[in-house]
């Protein structure tokens, strides 16, 4: 696991503990995630922030969703496809559109692709969107407040991704249904 340490609430660094606490109490478990975040509180509690604060966002749960899925696509980030490909059916994606997220194929409903789409495009640039980009989003009902609450998302991801990546987070049994192997460039619809 390249040296990161899967924290607990007994062996965390003082100031995750409570955090990872707080987790367990929410999910019926600890993910491994959040486990290897705890190695540096700030980054525990960064994520945990972010991430509720984008549940706050104007995004529909479905939306919310669309976007991780899409950061984590795009990232390439095994661990985050299979837990949200989990967390995307609890929250009303269907089956057919998680696969559609974890494949980078397009979706048949026009807002979740065009969140998808967006997200994608902005990840791909690193936040340099083409002017076709950013049009296609708002003509297809989204609004600039709906642009920057991407970006909170995408923020979340990239944070867990990275890290995912950087520590080879072994995945949780809890997703190990939903297991992902990420596709080579060539075969990616764009």
């Amino acid at each position: 696991m390249s040296g990161f340490q899967l924290h607990d609430a007994q062996n965390a660094p003082p100031g995750s503990g409570e955090l990872l606490d707080k987790v367990n109490e929410s999910f019926g478990f600890t993910p491994n995630l959040t486990r290897v975040l705890a190695g540096a509180p700030a980054a525990l509690r960064a994520y945990l922030t972010l991430g509720e604060t984008f549940d706050g966002t104007s995004l529909s749960p479905r939306e919310q969703q669309a976007v991780l899925l899409s950061v984590s696509f795009e990232n390439g980030c095994a661990y985050c496809i299979a837990a949200h490909s989990m967390v995307g059916r609890m929250k009303g994606l269907s089956e057919g559109e998680v696969e559609a997220l974890r494949t980078g194929e397009r979706l048949s409903d026009p807002q979740l692709n065009a969140v998808s789409r967006f997200t994608r495009a902005v990840v791909r640039e690193r936040g340099s969107a083409s002017a076709d980009e950013v049009k296609g989003f708002l003509d297809a009902g989204f609004t600039r407040q709906s642009i920057l609450e991407v970006l909170v998302g995408v923020t979340m991801k990239t944070l867990s991704n990275y890290t995912n990546h950087l520590a080879d987070t072994p995945l949780d049994d809890a997703f190990a249904e939903h297991a992902w192997e990420h596709q080579p460039e060539s075969a990616v619809a764009r």
